[in-house]
């Protein structure tokens, strides 16, 4: 039986980015998510100290504390004014010898390209839409519709907007052009799957558990165009879709669905390397749980569907930052032998 281990035994560096061209609103914001986070720790015993990163230095940011003496909590969502750059924080930190939680560098620059992550999901025969990767306008022949078109390399759904959802050829050489002259990236070409969605969130190492699954519904809108979640449904309030999207936590599902989407995403969730805790984002349609995304850094401030799924599952805020830190103690070589002992 793996020892419980007292959490003022695991001492947490938290580690959060402030991006200097972000507006002063929207650092306030990501400074006051990581003082909930620092508190929601100490509050369960674990001594946490703050860490900002503003550049892409992070070694001097951590040279006052001992790798063997603490657990990085890594909530850094890119180094300070690099785009897509997640997987290099997780290199740093792994180059640097600290045991962080979530997932490794190779799992995070995994994530960041929809190519690879769909034909892995192929590969592994978990469902996923139909895809077609497009480095120029011309659709080639493509000929499932409705279709959607996202950039290959984004996330948070950015480049997502009721225009992305296509019904016809030239509609869909449209919106490829559009990709590719304002993301400068290729094109990511899906069926698009007009069914219910989940967001799922996933955690565990040696034993993978499935919180609550978390639905979008979309019943107030009737063109299939908006049954979506845009980039403004998840970030801007006043919005139409971040207004009339309604959450159903937990989603209204049978024994065999709840069943078959468990499956559907503890493989992906497996196959793709993640660690600790991710994300999946899935649609269901003709009784097939499709992967449309696996977020292998899924946000986790207090407000988001993984705090949330995790408190309909009767686990506190602090208490799910705490299992996290737990889940990478036990990586850890000298912190890791409490467990054992």
């Amino acid at each position: 039986m793996t020892a419980t281990i007292a959490p003022a035994k695991l001492p947490v560096i938290l580690l959060y980015n402030i991006d200097p061209g972000w507006t002063p609103e929207e650092k306030d914001e990501a400074i006051k998510q990581s003082a909930e986070l620092g508190d929601a720790l100490r509050c369960t015993g674990h001594p946490t100290t703050l860490v900002t990163v503003i550049d892409n230095d992070i070694a001097e940011q951590l040279r006052p504390f001992d790798p063997a003496k603490y657990i990085v909590f890594n909530w850094c969502e890119e180094l300070p004014g690099i785009p897509h750059s997640e997987w290099k924080v997780a290199k740093q930190l792994e180059s640097l010898g600290y045991t962080f939680t979530g997932a490794d560098s190779a799992a995070l620059l995994l994530a960041q390209d929809k190519q690879r992550v769909k034909a892995l999901l192929d590969q592994c025969a978990i469902p996923t839409p139909a895809w077609k990767i497009f480095d120029a306008p011309d659709p080639q022949g493509w000929k499932i519709f409705p279709a959607i078109v996202k950039p290959q390399n984004e996330h948070c759904s950015a480049g997502i907007t009721p225009e992305s959802v296509v019904l016809q050829p030239t509609d869909l050489q449209k919106r490829i052009t559009f990709v590719l002259d304002h993301y400068a990236q290729p094109a990511l070409v899906e069926d698009f799957i007009d069914g219910r969605e989940f967001h799922v969130a996933v955690w565990g190492n040696e034993t993978v558990n499935v919180l609550p699954a978390a639905e979008m519904d979309f019943s107030r809108f009737g063109d299939l165009n908006d049954r979506l979640c845009t980039y403004e449904a998840k970030f801007t309030p006043g919005s139409l879709h971040y207004e009339e999207i309604k959450t159903l936590l937990p989603a209204p599902l049978t024994t065999g669905e709840k069943k078959s989407l468990e499956t559907v995403c503890r493989n992906a969730y497996r196959a793709s390397g993640c660690r600790d805790y991710a994300r999946m984002d899935i649609r269901l349609r003709d009784n097939i749980f499709y992967v449309l995304d696996v977020n292998p850094n899924a946000d986790i401030s207090s407000d988001a569907s993984m705090a949330c799924a995790a408190e309909a599952d009767g686990i506190s805020y602090a208490e799910m930052g705490s299992r996290i830190v737990e889940m990478a103690a036990k990586r850890h070589p000298v912190l890791g032998k409490l467990f054992r002992s």
